[in-house]
């Protein structure tokens, strides 16, 4: 993955399809070193049995922005990232309509990279989730 450096929306947006996050339906709407913004459209297969938005699609969504964004800022010579923790903080959730994460860096070192997410509800601009992971930068053996 080192030396993908940065990739525009568009660009991340086709590696999705029959991916995870292709299957979720996320889309990259805006990319830039240290930000990039995604959303999500809430469908019925996407709830939990209690008919409210499962947990798992949220971290989807933010840990999906985030490791996208990784990308950008993995230091030269290393071969690529991998998600070493992360937590989620669930202050609300929907049951219909669009949610959107805003990733931003918080610490690009060479040898970690720690990663925040704000998921929000579009329509109601609430916030439904805090999110934050660290990521491993991998380097050649």
């Amino acid at each position: 993955m080192a030396g993908t450096g940065f990739h525009t929306a568009d660009e991340l947006n086709a590696l999705l399809p029959g991916t995870l996050p292709g299957l979720l339906g996320i889309t990259i709407t805006a990319h830039e070193p240290g930000r990039l913004d995604a959303a999500l459209d809430v469908r019925p297969d996407l709830l939990a049995p209690n008919g409210y938005l499962h947990a798992a699609t949220v971290v989807g969504l933010a840990d999906t922005a985030c490791g996208l964004a990784t990308r950008a800022l993995l230091p030269e010579g290393s071969t690529g990232f991998t998600t070493i923790e992360l937590k989620s903080n669930f202050l609300g959730t929907v049951r219909e309509g669009r949610i959107a994460v805003v990733a931003t860096n918080a610490h690009a070192g060479r040898t970690t990279q720690v990663w925040d997410g704000v998921v929000t509800d579009t329509g109601s601009g609430r916030t439904i989730a805090l999110f934050r992971c660290t990521q491993s930068v991998l380097w050649p053996r």
